[in-house]
């Protein structure tokens, strides 16, 4: 038996409970469907910084900024750049405005799952197939043999995005840089050089094309990515930890114990991006946000921010064009593509400054010239 819903919404990450949020904020309903079982099945990610301009912007929209200042972590702003020798290059205490405060991720998530009605987020609906039926609308099929149909679509379920086909060929590509995801926790006592070298914030230590990229939770533990070059295909081995510290040899000894003390799993993550300035036809009743729409490397921090900005200028053009969806969904992408693709591009621009062969000087200089310019990095 199928079920109708005007809106439906795959993927419960950041941009898609905004979407919803701001949606019933205007009595406009909208039901969410997300693979995992529970809010809690899967790690929500670290620490993001919200920008004014579009992740704080988004959650005015939402009726929800004051209840994000309350979760902010103080002191998070502070940014040092090392080198290899675990020499701080450039070290930033924060501008002491807040203009782009740090709020651990899961923290945000529950924020926006507890801004919404019981029953809007659906668990355990893993989406194994989506098809059109004219006249914009869609039915979609569950892993459990149920069904859905909706006259708006919203594909915000992430990279490998079940949604994204329905509009676009393009699909992910690997950008050539990989990650190992770890854990320091109880840093301060269990972990004090290591505690000490990466600071109170954000620390990117760069060096030899390579590079060890973490910050501070609110906890106290340690977030880190180790990046460095792999061929496409590249496996992690079993002895992990090992491969990372032989990657790493030569280091300062204080940045190699962020990895040989590293607590629980080294989790691998190669970095893919979907080609810059990716956009499509407009297509009946069918519409993508977040890392569906734009998905891009790390290196702008505007993934997280861009997603919520999507969920609040889609929230805006359905609830600005009552009963024109096709309006509502021209106006949303006429905005999203023009600002996503600036954002890719800079995050892609990024990546190489980072991973020179003479890192950390391409990053410091990029900070130096957007000193010049009075632009806020």
């Amino acid at each position: 038996m199928s079920t109708h819903q005007p809106i439906a919404i795959i993927g419960a990450g950041l941009g898609g409970l905004l979407l919803a949020r701001v949606l019933h904020r205007h009595d406009l309903p909208a039901v969410v469907y997300d693979r995992d079982p529970s809010p809690t099945d899967r790690t929500p990610g670290g620490m993001v910084d919200l920008h004014g301009e579009s992740g704080q912007a988004a959650l005015r929209a939402a009726g929800l900024y004051e209840q994000f200042r309350a979760i902010v972590r103080p002191g998070g702003e502070v940014v040092r750049i090392l080198d290899r020798h675990a020499t701080v290059r450039r070290e930033e205490a924060g501008h002491g405005t807040g203009d782009r405060p740090e709020v651990n991720r899961g923290e945000l998530r529950t924020l926006l799952l507890r801004s919404l009605a019981d029953g809007t987020v659906r668990w355990g609906a893993q989406v194994t197939g989506a098809h059109p039926l004219g006249d914009g609308k869609h039915e979609v099929t569950f892993a459990d043999g149920t069904t859905i149909t909706t006259d708006v679509l919203v594909g915000a379920d992430g990279a490998w995005s079940r949604i994204r086909p329905l509009v676009s060929d393009a699909r992910p590509a690997y950008t050539g840089l990989s990650f190992v995801e770890f854990s320091l926790f109880d840093a301060d006592t269990r972990h004090p050089a290591a505690a000490a070298v990466l600071g109170g914030g954000l620390m990117f230590a760069l060096g030899d094309g390579q590079g060890l990229l973490g910050h501070r939770d609110a906890d106290g533990s340690l977030h880190v990515y180790a990046a460095f070059r792999a061929p496409e295909g590249w496996q992690a081995p079993a002895a992990l930890r090992e491969d990372l510290l032989d990657r790493f040899t030569g280091w300062h000894p204080s940045l190699r114990a962020l990895i040989a003390e590293a607590d629980g799993p080294l989790t691998a993550r190669p970095v893919h991006a979907l080609p810059v300035g990716h956009r499509w036809p407009r297509t009946p009743g069918v519409t993508l946000l977040g890392d569906a729409a734009h998905l891009m490397s790390p290196f702008a921090g505007d993934g997280a921010n861009h997603a919520m900005l999507d969920g609040a200028e889609l929230g805006a053009a359905l609830v600005g064009h009552p009963g024109d969806a096709e309006a509502a969904l021209t106006a949303y992408e006429e905005l999203l593509f023009g600002r996503s693709e600036a954002a890719a591009a800079q995050s892609a621009a990024n990546l190489a400054v980072c991973f020179r062969e003479d890192a950390p000087q391409g990053l410091l200089d990029l900070l130096e010239s957007y000193e010049e310019l009075g632009v806020r990095a």
